[in-house]
């Protein structure tokens, strides 16, 4: 329905039916919708241009709506295309985000080997928890699903609470690009410290210190940050290097805060005349909100274009006949269980990109972010959006954090006074504290009893009436 032609508009080739946008019109307001979103960033407050129009709140927003589109489509393609219930979906989204931040920190991967790294271990463990698939559905499926969200966190929390923190949070480093730069190449010796400054937003500092062998022996390096702290080993923008007998060679260092840093290298044993070298570079860094908005954003959309075109692929049609009618999807050759299995591993693989991207994004993990009520919500959105519609998990995410963090807002000082005069038996602070779930769960009745298809269903009908004009009725 969504890709009707205007009327007096007639496809005259395969290609052209084939099309995703099928006109000018259509390919121009999209490309005019994400170019505004490009420019939010530039004309915020912290924006580089300096015109401070728009607040800081709404690039951060729009960037958290963005992450948990990507959550939510994935979602989509399993509950609204493939038709098999899922109360797993933050759990999936844990190992995304744990397991990028795991191999940044514990094994030198930067964030773009992080990121399609945690995906696909996502996409393999959703695999997992998919094989209940072939011998249950409905109600049952979902339980199964909901073993996956108590199991993972356990998971997260006690076996690997040495890579994971347990219930401590997690520091996240932010991603670079880089270095591409060098720009000073010094040589210190024995207590001749070395004292620079360096630190920018986004264009960071690299420090890096190599030592060569005297004698066997190494001396140890010391880092002093602008605060006047020595670096600890274990801090996450330090990469520490290592010989073949774990002996510390050298180091790198991220300098992301300005100021004068300095660096020295001592013996702890006999003096020893020796010397050090340290090199500086430059590298692109997305520590910042503006800078990571710019990874997040272009992501999303193109994660929304892919899940559009694979439902318009063989892949995509089998998922739909599985969910209109598995049995005669069977009969007609579909080997259902396979493609339950690949909607799991997208879903899945959906999941794990978005746990990456807001592991990145806030540069701290805790595993409360990811409790079920995570994965209730993110089924809401998906229910209001519009399950089974492209569009509808960009819909139902930006209803949902609009009500959350505009809406609710707004009408909880109202709220506040007005509920305890209209029921003087309950206690005032219960009903304080129930505002935002009787809000949400609100809204969500309201969808169900008036728009059960959601919110990109509306959307649709309103897009036919306007193509089709004037004869809408």
């Amino acid at each position: 329905m969504a890709n009707i032609n205007p009327a007096g508009v007639f496809d005259t080739t395969y290609e052209e039916d084939m099309l995703v946008d099928r006109t000018w019109r259509d390919k121009l307001w999209k490309n005019l919708a994400f170019l505004a979103l490009l420019l939010v960033p530039l004309l915020s407050v912290s924006g580089p241009l300096g015109l401070k129009l728009i607040s800081d709140q709404y690039v951060g927003m729009i960037a958290r709506v963005a992450i948990f589109v990507i959550a939510v489509q994935g979602l989509n393609l399993l509950v609204g295309y493939t038709g098999q219930m899922s109360l797993g979906h933050a759990a999936f989204m844990a190992i995304g985000a744990y397991g990028s931040a795991i191999l940044a920190r514990e094994l030198g991967f930067s964030f773009w080997t992080a990121l399609p790294a945690s995906a696909l271990l996502t996409g393999l463990i959703g695999l997992v928890f998919g094989l209940p698939s072939l011998r249950v559905k409905g109600f049952y499926l979902a339980m199964a699903t909901l073993a996956a969200q108590f199991i993972i966190p356990w998971a997260l929390r006690y076996p690997m609470e040495n890579l994971t923190g347990g219930a401590r949070p997690l520091n996240v480093p932010a991603p670079i690009i880089g270095p591409f730069l060098s720009y000073a190449d010094d040589a210190i010796s024995n207590g001749e410290p070395l004292a620079f400054v360096a630190g920018d937003p986004y264009f960071v500092d690299v420090i890096s210190v190599r030592l060569p062998a005297v004698n066997g022996a190494y001396p140890t390096i010391e880092l002093v940050n602008p605060a006047g702290d020595v670096v600890p080993r274990g801090d996450v923008y330090m990469s520490v290097i290592e010989d073949e007998s774990g002996n510390v060679i050298g180091l790198s260092y991220i300098a992301r805060k300005a100021g004068e840093y300095r660096v020295s290298v001592r013996a702890d044993g006999a003096a020893t005349s020796f010397s050090a070298q340290v090199s500086r570079g430059k590298a692109l860094s997305f520590a910042s909100d503006i800078a990571m908005y710019y990874i997040i954003v272009p992501l999303s959309a193109l994660m929304m274009y892919l899940a559009r075109n694979i439902i318009r692929t063989r892949t995509g049609r089998a998922f739909i006949s599985v969910r209109d009618n598995d049995l005669a999807a069977e009969l007609l050759g579909i080997n259902v269980f396979t493609y339950k299995l690949r909607a799991f591993f997208l879903s899945a693989v959906y999941a794990g990109i978005a746990g990456c991207l807001l592991a990145f994004e806030r540069n701290s993990l805790a595993l409360d972010m990811f409790q079920l009520d995570t994965s209730i919500e993110m089924l809401a959105m998906l229910i209001i959006g519009g399950a089974g519609f492209p569009l509808g998990a960009m819909f139902g995410v930006a209803f949902i954090r609009l009500l959350q963090e505009a809406a609710i807002p707004m009408l909880r000082p109202w709220l506040t006074d007005l509920l305890p005069q209209a029921f003087p038996f309950i206690d005032a602070v219960n009903i304080t504290s129930a505002i935002n779930p009787i809000l949400f769960g609100g809204a969500l009745i309201i969808f169900l009893a008036l728009e059960p298809r959601g919110i990109a269903h509306r959307w649709e009908v309103f897009k036919v009436a306007w193509k089709i004009r004037p004869y809408s009725y």
